[in-house]
């Protein structure tokens, strides 16, 4: 009886270590709960049978999320409006998922320009939906972030990202931006 235990054991061990993604070069693990998820490349899992992304929730009652999410220099998109395209597909999302894109300045916890798709988030199970997330990049800009996110329980994998300069006729998607107050209140007594 030992020895069956111990092939199981191994057995499993070997199966969770199979089942383990491997994060691609110049990608990070990040998020509010980024030890709840396995973050990687899912090889043949893409849209097209390449490699996908993808975050798996793995711990219970995840009340944060995981992300998978890499930095370029805002250097070559200043004073323009980007907007960041990929796919998305979705496996018992229990919370929301999506793409994401930030604009950093010189200090990271007040972003220039911010949008995580929790407004119109990928929920449940769903084949390759089209994702876009569009901002302004201001001059004083130094960092963008952008990646795909799982906020709760569930899988997702993302394909296909990719940049794009657009004109201003492209409405943005900022979920920094606060309307302006009107001017013109007239309050009755």
């Amino acid at each position: 009886m030992r020895f069956k235990t111990g092939i199981l054991s191994v057995l499993l061990l070997t199966t969770l270590m199979i089942m383990s993604y491997n994060v691609p070069e110049g990608w990070v693990k990040a998020g509010s709960q980024p030890d709840k998820y396995d973050m990687g490349t899912d090889p043949g899992a893409g849209r097209k049978g390449g490699n996908a992304a993808t975050i798996k929730s793995i711990g219970k009652d995840i009340k944060g999320s995981g992300t998978l999410m890499q930095n370029i220099a805002a250097d070559n998109y200043k004073e323009k409006r980007i907007r960041l395209t990929g796919y998305v597909k979705a496996t018992d999302v229990a919370g929301w998922a999506g793409l994401w894109l930030r604009v950093d300045g010189k200090n990271v916890k007040l972003p220039l320009a911010f949008d995580d798709m929790s407004n119109r988030p990928i929920k449940g199970t769903c084949d390759w939906t089209k994702c876009k997330v569009v901002l302004d990049v201001p001059k004083n800009a130094v960092n963008i972030a952008y990646g795909g996110i799982l906020n709760g329980m569930g899988q997702i994998w993302f394909d296909n990202l990719k940049f794009d300069v657009v004109g201003s006729n492209v409405p943005t998607t900022d979920k920094t931006v606060v309307p302006k107050a009107p001017t013109n209140l007239n309050f009755k007594k």
